[in-house]
């Protein structure tokens, strides 16, 4: 069978590590038909348009997305391929490699994010020059999708349950929704969960991870705390991500364009390449994707390394390595 991958380099480093991760699936015995595809502010100062519509149809069409990085248009551009998927779950693992100088190297967790929802659904105005308005959006119909997704993930995963993170201590309306949903759905599938405040465990992450595994979270709220997890691990470079839907999936490392070092052949490329590991899981290809994930793990044990990890090897080096030990 064979599968079709939409390829969206966008901005940045994006034009860097997507393609090493693109020379990675390439290495595998799969049938992979890759469609490339423009996006972000490079294309939108050519066409007018960040996101292009034949990109969006591609990206809702083919059976999963790779996308790198988008720059001042980011909102315009991951936003709607989110949608494009019909994405209402973000999957971002964040856990700490043998080898790497990481802060809290017994860091373990994934983040289950509200992939549709709260600050980021786009009801923003500006009322007077002094003021401006953004509404929060919360929804039980979007938090129970969250919540069936949490309890398969756990299930699924052997793990013991998941933890809610949220701030209905003020947000007593939209977090409140948010939280009595997802803990209504994990009564019903006799999944336990704890809860934590959203800011104490902000604080409780960096003292002590190990007492968290997965953790559930609003939009916004799963954005900012996996970015601090990646502060324990090592690094941005290292964090990948998957936005599922139904039935197609779209998978980007958690980094952005990263504009200081893009051209210069030394980024990263193993959260890209982790979250095309993602992707293999998700299209079924559990033993390919177990091969990845073992040889990004190697890779980063034993180098080369880019300059982000303390090393000076460059993206190919890095990838040609990952490709060597598979």
């Amino acid at each position: 069978m064979t599968h079709e991958i939409a390829v969206i380099p966008g901005d940045g480093i994006g034009q860097e590590v997507t393609p090493a991760a693109v020379e990675v699936l390439e290495a595998l015995e799969i049938d992979f038909e890759f469609r490339e595809a423009d996006a972000g502010d490079r294309v939108k100062e050519i066409t007018g348009e960040a996101l292009p519509e034949e990109t969006y149809e591609l990206a809702a069409s083919a059976d999963a997305t790779l996308f790198g990085a988008a720059g001042e248009t980011a909102a315009d551009v991951i936003l709607p391929l989110r949608d494009a998927v019909d994405s209402f779950v973000n999957v971002r693992p964040a856990k700490a490699y043998p080898g790497i100088d990481a802060v809290r190297p017994e860091t373990d967790l994934v983040f289950l994010r509200e992939n549709t929802e709260g600050v980021y659904a786009g009801h923003e105005d500006r009322l007077s020059e002094d003021v401006a308005t953004l509404t929060r959006v919360v929804t039980q119909s979007a938090s129970s999708d969250l919540g069936e997704f949490a309890c398969e993930y756990v299930e699924d995963g052997e793990h013991d349950g998941f933890t809610i993170a949220h701030k209905a201590n003020v947000m007593r309306e939209t977090d409140g929704v948010f939280r009595d949903t997802i803990k209504s759905v994990a009564d019903e599938h006799g999944v336990e969960t704890d809860e934590v405040l959203m800011d104490a465990f902000a604080t409780k992450v960096c003292l002590d991870p190990e007492q968290f595994d997965v953790v559930v979270c609003p939009n916004l709220a799963g954005d900012v705390l996996s970015d601090l997890a990646a502060g324990l691990v090592g690094g941005l470079g290292l964090l990948p991500s998957a936005n599922i839907g139904p039935e197609r999936g779209l998978f980007e490392p958690v980094h952005g364009t990263a504009p200081d070092i893009a051209g210069e052949g030394i980024a990263n490329p193993a959260a890209t390449i982790i979250s095309a590991a993602m992707l293999l899981e998700y299209l079924g290809h559990d033993e390919e994707a177990q091969r990845v994930q073992t040889a990004v793990e190697t890779t980063l044990e034993s180098g080369p390394r880019t300059a982000d990890l303390g090393g000076d090897a460059s993206t190919e080096d890095v990838t040609a390595a990952i490709i060597d030990t598979l």
